[in-house]
């Protein structure tokens, strides 16, 4: 009986051990997810469009060479150095979020930058792939942002508020390109 009892438990708790899994999904822009089909004869153009806050920003469009089918979006590109090496952190922002970001640069360069906060805040705008961009503020000044990706802490680049309109500027750009 006591065998029995210990086979029981010992099964129950290994299966309660096993059973959990981490649940972080890569989230993908649709364009990541169109360049990521199987079977398929994939050609991805880089068109650069510029620099803010040294993040790279150009036109990516992948082209479905066996059915002609074609889907852009926005890459943003930073190269984070620490002391131990470097790394590329890459987002994706798909063509048919280029209005709602455009949209958010410019009611935070027209409507929060200008206003006086004592109090801690953040705005944020966030795309399907995890990207967020924002500004927030700090000891009553607002500092700009962007994260690249929702889960890597070394994805952030830091801006100043004349960096937003540069941001938009090149966004309006990049969206003539889609």
């Amino acid at each position: 009986m006591k065998k029995t009892l210990l086979l029981i438990a010992f099964s129950s708790i290994s299966i309660f051990l096993f059973a959990q899994k981490e649940n972080v999904q890569k989230q993908e822009s649709n364009a990541e997810k169109f360049s990521d089909k199987v079977g398929t004869l994939i050609e991805k153009e880089y068109d650069p469009i510029g620099d803010v806050a040294k993040c790279k920003i150009q036109v990516l469009t992948f082209k479905d060479l066996l059915d002609g089918h074609k889907v852009t979006a926005v890459q943003f590109q930073y190269e984070y150095r620490a002391s131990y090496g470097s790394d590329t952190k890459i987002a994706v922002l798909d063509a048919d979020e280029i209005d709602a970001f455009l949209s958010s640069i410019k009611m935070i360069k027209e409507k929060v930058m200008p206003t006086s906060v004592v109090k801690y805040t953040e705005v944020s705008f966030k795309s399907r792939s995890g990207f967020m961009a924002g500004c927030f503020s700090k000891k009553e000044k607002w500092t700009g942002y962007m994260k690249l990706s929702k889960y890597d802490s070394n994805s952030y680049i830091f801006f100043e508020e004349d960096d937003f309109s540069k941001l938009y500027t090149l966004l309006q750009t990049a969206k003539a390109k889609l």
